[in-house]
């Protein structure tokens, strides 16, 4: 009898061992993702309770498996070596990652993956989209920003040229197709440029696409913004324009020619809003992307210019 209780409890250990781990707060990067990694921990936990009650632990072994798999997944982190790191301003970074052969990432523009990092033995996840060409073979490009207090900064200022990042995804649920609006208006605030450099490739680089794009670049200060050669390059584009709005400068002397009839000052507001919904060549349809506020802001004062809930893009 003691030898058979004994056994019980062994296989009960067993099993509470087996047990998913519920996340940590810090494991969620807060970008609504579908699953999630609380998805992920209640299928697991789901998955983990019918195997108990039945005592069939074959029906754990849909589980994530630690090797990794060979194609990018929403639900496993895949490995993957950081090919070069720029530090393109005092606290942003652009990061490449080496992909097998000529394969590719496999993302629609402006779709995003998490990324991974562990800091003092904590696990975080956060949300970034790439910047590369959707079709873009060999590699893919990230731009992060970071923060004196974040601990995902922390985790990616210590990454070099050579280590290894861990990523899951694609997330994202806007899709473009060509053509398939008049005019498009991305209304992006310091790294939100990211989901509208990709959107801007699938335009410019299809001699079928006719969409007009007008970008407005939101950022602190002229040295701040990002990928100033590549906006310059797609602003070339019969129907491309790109304009920005600077907070922390009010000299339009400082700026080069070339900026300064495109350059506004202060903050984007409303009646910037409805000028520019005012000088699109056709019907827009705005895409926005940055902090919580800036996304906020722009959405109100969207509605306001007269466009509906369904002309506009919240990423």
């Amino acid at each position: 009898m003691m030898h058979e209780r004994e056994e019980e409890e062994e296989e009960e250990e067993a099993w509470l061992q087996l047990r998913p781990v519920e996340p940590l707060p810090s494991q969620c990067c807060g970008s609504g993702c579908s699953p999630c990694v609380f998805d992920l921990y209640d299928r697991d936990l789901a998955r983990w309770e019918a195997a108990r009650a039945s005592k069939d632990r074959s029906l754990l072994r849909g589980k994530e498996s630690p090797n990794f798999p060979s194609k990018l997944s929403p639900e496993t982190f895949l490995a993957f070596r950081i090919s070069a790191m720029d530090k393109l301003t005092q606290d942003t970074y652009r990061m490449r990652f080496a992909l097998p052969g000529s394969s590719q990432l496999g993302l629609r523009p402006g779709q995003h993956l998490i990324l991974r990092g562990i800091v003092d033995g904590l696990e975080i996840q956060r949300a970034y989209t790439p910047i590369s060409p959707a079709n873009a073979e060999g590699y893919f490009e990230v731009l992060i920003k970071c923060y004196q207090t974040g601990l995902m900064s922390r985790y990616v200022e210590s990454l070099r040229a050579g280590d290894t990042a861990f990523w899951r995804g694609p997330f994202g649920n806007f899709f473009y197709k060509p053509n398939q609006y008049g005019e498009l208006l991305m209304l992006a605030s310091g790294t939100g440029l990211a989901p509208m450099v990709p959107l801007l490739h699938s335009v410019t680089d299809n001699a079928e696409d006719e969409t007009f794009v007008t970008l407005v670049g939101c950022f602190k200060t002229f040295e701040g913004i990002y990928l100033k050669t590549f906006l310059q390059e797609q602003a070339r584009f019969w129907n491309v324009r790109t304009f920005f709005v600077l907070s922390q400068e009010n000299s339009p002397e400082q700026l080069p020619w070339s900026y300064r009839e495109k350059t506004r000052f202060g903050r984007l507001g409303q009646d910037l809003i409805e000028e520019l919904v005012g000088s699109c060549r056709r019907k827009p349809f705005a895409l926005v992307c940055g902090s919580a506020e800036f996304t906020k802001d722009m959405a109100r004062c969207l509605l306001r210019a007269g466009l509906a809930e369904d002309s506009y893009f919240l990423f």
